[in-house]
């Protein structure tokens, strides 16, 4: 191209730039980055207790149950501030079940939560390790073990029998739970679930050394919770 000529269209490059910011704003990237302050107030990585983290988790789920989520934090911006580096105010033991995303359940977003997910919510040294990293690095404030509502895990657990492939190691690691289990004329399997989950969170309070030592110095909030799969409710439990 001569100098003083004027390019004639756009080139590939720019055409793609374009598709992608027209595509981002019909999704509604530009409105949330207008709230971006609003929807988060921790973006700047602002130091919270365990039950300030708790709180927020815990507003987040009545967002999600009004059905007034706002979505916070899926931004460019917030994007682009995770990608630097990640300070999630909680951490969230879950069960893999496709029904119960935290983020979405507790109305959260990129970077705020450090999110473990394994069929029936255990917990084995991959997992502590997990949460000790969470905890003593990365200053999570808040563990929360959040089992569910009929739970598939629970339930093959307590129905018995054998249980193919790796399945079965699941069941292990859900039997000490089902002992201790007090009986109720409620659901048994409900009471299972709870159990299940109390016995996880005692589990972690008891992890040595960082997780015991950030529990007994306050430093580290450690709760259970059960989440209502017909209501959408999260409900504290230990």
């Amino acid at each position: 191209m001569k100098s003083g000529k004027r390019r004639q269209g756009l080139s590939r490059r720019e055409l793609m730039v374009a598709g992608s910011s027209t595509l981002l704003a019909g999704l509604g990237f530009q409105e949330l980055n207008a709230n971006h302050a609003e929807a988060n107030p921790n973006s700047v990585g602002t130091p919270i207790t365990g039950d300030q983290a708790l709180q927020k988790l815990m507003q987040g789920n009545q967002r999600h149950l009004a059905g007034k989520a706002k979505h916070p934090e899926y931004t460019l911006t917030r994007l682009q501030e995770v990608a630097k580096g990640q300070k999630p105010f909680a951490i969230i033991l879950g069960c893999a079940d496709s029904r119960v995303p935290p983020e979405l359940l507790f109305d959260q977003g990129l970077g705020s939560l450090f999110v473990i997910r394994v069929a029936g919510n255990i917990v084995d040294d991959s997992v502590l390790g997990s949460m000790e990293y969470a905890a003593a690095e990365l200053k999570a404030p808040l563990i929360m073990v959040l089992g569910h509502e009929r739970c598939g895990a629970v339930n093959a657990t307590l129905t018995g029998g054998e249980l193919p492939g790796h399945i079965g190691k699941l069941a292990e690691a859900i039997k000490p739970a089902l002992a201790r289990m007090k009986k109720s004329p409620g659901d048994a399997l409900d009471d299972a679930v709870r159990a299940n989950v109390q016995w996880v969170v005692e589990q972690i309070k008891s992890s040595q050394p960082i997780l015991s030592n950030l529990h007994a110095e306050k430093k580290l909030k450690i709760v259970g919770a059960r989440y209502d799969l017909d209501e959408g409710r999260v409900t504290i439990v230990a």
